[in-house]
């Protein structure tokens, strides 16, 4: 089967030797040309891995990394000449799923690179039923970070996607601001009081993409309520 598989590394020529190696096993490779925008290109490429180095202009692998994380689980494997020990941590701490020092051999990297897709999506992928939380008819597929009524369906971000869990296992009911900040964010305390307002408002918009109008409700001061007023609009 063929991947895709996005290589974040600024030395033009390991880029393009990662690539043709890529391209050698049948999988579509792409190197990122705007290293300011990293994760833009993520999400227009949403690729099945991720070649991260971690010395990149602007930001290191290690910020994008953690940004990739809000958007996806692929897997990430780190490209990197520094071969110390807390390097290795970080990598791992900020995200990453494994570690290759340079130089290295390509054939090594490919193998690496073939162990990571097939433990995410082929012969080691868990397969254990995949959760639906379904409610009149909306239904959250969480692992795929996707939520469809009728034929339609719509990606989610991480953070939309748990608050899209949090609202429907909670269906009609409220669901209070600090329950959500906890779920969201593992220390709540320095974030943003506007920032839990902000994903509400962008899962407002992937609702309203799946023709649901006025479901999610704003109780002032309190919390959040998702409504049963879909079926009408949505079916």
């Amino acid at each position: 089967m063929s991947y895709t598989i996005f290589i974040v590394e600024d030395d033009v020529k390991i880029a393009e030797l990662l690539r043709s190696h890529m391209e050698k096993y049948g999988h579509h490779a792409i190197v990122a040309t705007d290293f300011q925008h990293i994760l833009q290109q993520f999400k227009s490429l949403r690729p099945h891995l991720v070649l991260m180095d971690i010395n990149l202009p602007s930001f290191d692998g290690f910020y994008w990394c953690r940004q990739i994380r809000t958007e996806s689980t692929c897997p990430i494997l780190f490209l990197s000449a520094r071969s110390g020990e807390m390097d290795q941590v970080m990598a791992i701490e900020n995200g990453g799923d494994d570690y290759i020092t340079k130089p290295f051999h390509y054939e090594v990297v490919m193998a690496k690179v073939r162990s990571q897709l097939r433990r995410a999506y082929g012969d080691y992928a868990s397969v254990t039923e995949e959760r639906i939380i379904e409610r009149e008819g909306l239904a959250l597929h969480p692992e795929k970070m996707e939520l469809r009524l009728g034929g339609k369906t719509v990606d989610l971000t991480k953070k939309e996607t748990v608050l899209a869990e949090m609202l429907l296992l909670g269906f009609g009911k409220l669901v209070g601001r600090e329950t959500l900040l906890e779920k969201l964010w593992d220390d709540y305390a320095y974030v943003d009081d506007n920032a839990l307002s902000v994903n509400v408002t962008r899962l407002r918009k992937k609702l309203s993409e799946l023709g649901i109008q006025e479901a999610l409700e704003t109780v002032r001061g309190t919390g959040y309520r998702l409504n049963r007023c879909w079926q009408e609009e949505g079916r």
